[in-house]
């Protein structure tokens, strides 16, 4: 796999996500049409900000429905911070605004009880799951997915309890911290989700 689709929504800082997949010799194109991301073989969906903003970008850009196919199929799709959140089926930060809803559940606040947002390194715990190695993370968020959904795989991180830092099904990858930002951990984590769009491929 030796390049990736970017979608650049206007709601992301697409630089450091396509500096990190430079560093790992991957190139990285950008694209909203329709057509090309059902093509690719590897779409990263990255996303900073607010909810209703990035579920009318996404509306408006007329690319909902094709991610969304994408990752209810685990076609390789990665989708990062806000990003995760915009595949659940709703937020508490933008009530009344449905999400992509491939992912069964709302995205709630943190508890008063703990900073918000987070904002550093957390670790990500993933007993049991091998796709997804234990480390710490880079995290910006002060929104999240309490519960892990069926179908699901997951890792999880503890910020005011435990909440979905990671999900997968097939290759479709999410993370609510910021690989691109999260040294040697988050570069291995981007060429684990590479090698399972390569795999993918070749089907």
């Amino acid at each position: 796999m030796n390049d990736v689709l970017l979608v650049p929504t206007g709601i992301a800082n697409t630089a450091s996500v396509t500096a990190a997949f430079a560093r790992l010799g991957v190139r990285v194109r950008t694209s909203v049409a329709a057509d090309e991301l059902e093509r690719a073989a590897a779409v990263v969906l990255p996303g900073v900000g607010a909810f209703a903003a990035g579920a009318a970008q996404l509306r408006d850009l007329g690319i909902d429905r094709v991610l969304a196919a994408r990752i209810a199929s685990g076609r390789g799709t990665l989708a990062i911070c806000l990003g995760m959140q915009l595949c659940c089926e709703a937020s508490e930060e933008s009530r009344g605004v449905e999400g992509l809803g491939i992912v069964p559940g709302v995205v709630r606040a943190f508890p008063p009880t703990v900073r918000s947002p987070q904002l550093g390194w957390n670790r990500v715990q993933s007993v049991g799951e091998p796709w997804c190695e234990e480390g710490f993370a880079y995290f910006a968020n002060g929104y999240r997915l309490v519960e892990v959904p069926p179908g699901w795989s997951s890792a999880t991180t503890d910020h005011g309890g435990p909440f979905c830092s990671a999900l997968r099904r097939g290759a479709a990858w999410m993370f609510q911290f910021h690989p691109e930002i999260s040294g040697s951990y988050g570069a291995r984590l981007l060429k684990a989700w590479l090698a399972a769009c390569a795999e993918e491929n070749r089907c």
